[in-house]
């Protein structure tokens, strides 16, 4: 994957359904998520990615210089993406002082033939159903899916911010 269509997959990934729970901030998170994509140079077809995301606390406190974000189940590209939030200067400081783990469980493809957006508007409508306050349905890149699932991520964890740095502040972490 090339910085270009790296770029492009995290700029056009689109979260179709936010689960109803964040990260949790002293412990492990699991979201299940469902990943859509349009697989190049194939029309009316769709390719949905199942599996499951967990993200860890560390269990110990690293010093500074090795604080940031592990990666366990990803390919050695999904690293570029972190590379990516710091060029534009996303800032995510207080939450990644002590670090985070990723970890991508087996994922399973479906391809399907049916237009993109009727397959995302169903798996919307089964995840509200569903009962599952850690479904996500995401819209990506075919061939930088992994990308769109960092980003995914990414986005999880800005919108767990505020309670997690209320959390940290209060046990006296930051």
């Amino acid at each position: 994957m090339n910085a270009s269509s790296f770029n492009y997959a995290l700029e056009q990934t689109r979260v179709l359904y936010v689960p109803d729970r964040r990260i949790d901030s002293f412990g492990e998170t699991n979201f299940n998520f469902r990943l859509l994509s349009e697989p190049m140079d194939s029309v009316g077809q769709c390719r949905i990615r199942s599996g499951t995301v967990e993200a860890h606390r560390p269990r110990i406190i690293r010093p500074s210089e090795l604080t940031g974000v592990e990666l366990e189940g990803f390919t050695p590209q999904a690293a570029q993406f972190f590379e990516w939030l710091k060029v534009r200067g996303i800032a995510l400081r207080a939450l990644l002082r002590y670090g985070f783990r990723f970890t991508r469980t087996e994922v399973h493809e479906e391809l399907v033939h049916e237009d993109i957006r009727e397959v995302g508007d169903r798996l919307v409508q089964e995840a509200l159903h569903s009962g599952d306050a850690f479904r996500a349905v995401i819209l990506g890149i075919d061939d930088a899916w992994e990308a769109s699932l960092l980003r995914f991520m990414i986005e999880m964890i800005q919108q767990s911010n505020e309670i997690n740095v209320f959390d940290y502040k209060r046990r006296g972490l930051i």
